[in-house]
């Protein structure tokens, strides 16, 4: 009897435990099938996006139009990746490498540790005056939305029309002159000096494109308004059309809209943009340190490669063999400085301002560096300002010689890289206080030649034949502009 109900025990053991696997079978058939679905779904849902993107994407092309989409920039989806975390680590390494071989060569010949931080300091000289003339130009931006109002809502003639263009115009001119004026009185140092010219260039850019995306929708709907008026014979049309009329308002974008546009890493005015679901406040501190980490590596590089050789500018007779020896010790250097400059702007810098705002469309920039044509460089390097060059010099010189943007033209072309040569040299002069038209030769000379040359190049020495260039440009730049600025200063006046 006790044997028999040890059986019908385990029985009962055993009808349980089947039960509960076959029920936790079903629960997890159940569950792993909901999973599947959701992975699924999800799947489809994120390809029918990136499909819905990629349709924008291509009708954009087609219409030659900017398309905002969210996008990571190229190096932080790179940077998830061991390999290039580990460049990253060689980076910071350096560095460190460079700051212990300067603290130890001042110990060892000084006695002290001489890293001479009046030289990054004095860069920033007058800081209370170089940010009042920022506030002074952020102003008179402000001013332009409630201007540009009052002419979007009159239905003006002609004349009326000419005049605010003149006025426009007229203000361009003085905000691009009235600033360099106080720079210069002002003596401002050249880092001070630096913030002042760029803000007042990219100011100037995101004022031009706000007026001209919006004047070109005004002047369409006001077009569309009076053929539709033509349009209309009859009694009861017009007063359909005199009821629609106080809907149907000229569209210019709210102050929102605009002041947002104003401090968003884009030089393109929309006015909706792809915006992300929160702000990472970690990530944003992150690229701020990178920011100021990237510029206290470009210090040392100067002071401890470039520094020495600087320092004996116009106390000898300058010829070929002290311009070569000055040109290649500044290589290195000067593309190191050239590649952490790019790494602190337009990565880490625009990344910090894009998070903040919760802009998503964040290719700032393209993979250049594989790049095989310096056509497909100039494109890709800074997509920011290239999307604006592209937009408002070459398909505008594209429109008034052709009417129609599918013509190419290389004179647009041209002129593209003549606007580009010319502020990148207003701004370096008024930084320098003189005027010394290298980059502007070198870029819109040589550069505009190598396109041709490299035009529809796929191997791989081509990309040699770039990086080869970028490094003999950024040497021969930083070299011929340092040893002016030495030479003047170092130098005696002319009697």
């Amino acid at each position: 009897s006790a044997l028999g109900h040890d059986i019908d025990d385990y029985d009962i053991s055993y009808q349980r435990t089947t039960d509960a696997i076959e029920k936790f079978r079903t629960r997890f058939a159940k569950r792993l099938n909901e999973d599947i679905d959701l992975i699924i779904n999800d799947l489809v849902t994120d390809l029918e996006e990136k499909k819905a993107d990629l349709d924008l994407v291509r009708s954009s092309k087609r219409q030659h139009e900017k398309v905002f989409i969210p996008r990571q920039s190229v190096l932080t989806k790179l940077l998830e990746v061991s390999h290039f975390q580990t460049i990253y680590n060689i980076f910071v390494a350096l560095l460190i490498v460079i700051i212990l071989n300067t603290v130890c060569l001042d110990l060892l010949e000084k006695g002290r540790i001489d890293i001479e931080f009046e030289i990054l300091t004095g860069s920033f000289n007058k800081l209370p005056t170089t940010f009042s003339i920022w506030l002074a130009m952020l102003f008179t931006t402000l001013l332009v939305y409630p201007v540009f109002h009052h002419w979007a809502k009159h239905d003006g003639s002609f004349p009326f029309d000419v005049f605010w263009l003149l006025l426009y115009v007229a203000y361009l001119v003085a905000f691009l002159v009235i600033p360099a004026v106080y720079v210069s009185k002002h003596k401002l140092a050249l880092a001070s000096s630096m913030i002042v010219v760029t803000e007042q260039t990219r100011l100037m850019m995101k004022v031009h494109s706000f007026v001209r995306e919006n004047a070109r929708c005004i002047l369409k709907h006001r077009k569309s308004s009076l053929s539709d008026d033509d349009e209309k014979d009859s009694s009861k049309a017009k007063k359909i059309d005199m009821k629609n009329s106080e809907t149907d308002l000229p569209p210019c974008p709210g102050f929102s809209s605009y002041l947002y546009f104003l401090f968003c890493p884009s030089l393109i005015y929309r006015s909706e943009y792809p915006r992300t679901s929160n702000i990472r406040w970690g990530y944003v501190v992150t690229n701020f340190l990178q920011v100021i980490g990237c510029t206290m590596y470009i210090y040392y590089l100067y002071v401890r490669f470039c520094l020495p050789v600087f320092r004996t500018a116009g106390k000898e007779l300058a010829n070929i063999k002290t311009y070569l020896r000055t040109i290649f010790s500044c290589v290195l250097p000067a593309t190191l400085m050239f590649m952490l400059a790019f790494f602190a702007i337009l990565h880490s810098w625009l990344n910090a301002f894009a998070e903040m705002l919760r802009f998503a469309d964040r290719m700032f920039y393209e993979d250049w560096w594989n790049c095989k044509s310096f056509g497909n460089y100039y494109r890709t390097w800074n997509v920011v300002v290239h999307d604006w060059l592209y937009a408002y010099i070459y398909k505008d010189v594209v429109l008034l010689m052709y009417g129609d943007i599918k013509n190419r033209s290389t004179f647009a072309m041209l002129m593209v890289f003549f606007v580009s040569a010319l502020f990148h040299e207003y701004i370096i002069s008024v930084c320098l206080g003189f005027f010394y038209p290298i980059l502007f030769v070198v870029f819109g000379g040589f550069g505009v030649l190598f396109i041709p040359l490299t035009q529809r190049k796929s191997k791989r020495g081509w990309n040699i034949f770039i990086w080869l260039m970028l490094f003999f440009g950024c040497g021969l730049l930083l070299c011929l502009y340092c040893l002016e600025w030495y030479a003047r200063s170092l130098c005696p006046p002319n009697p």
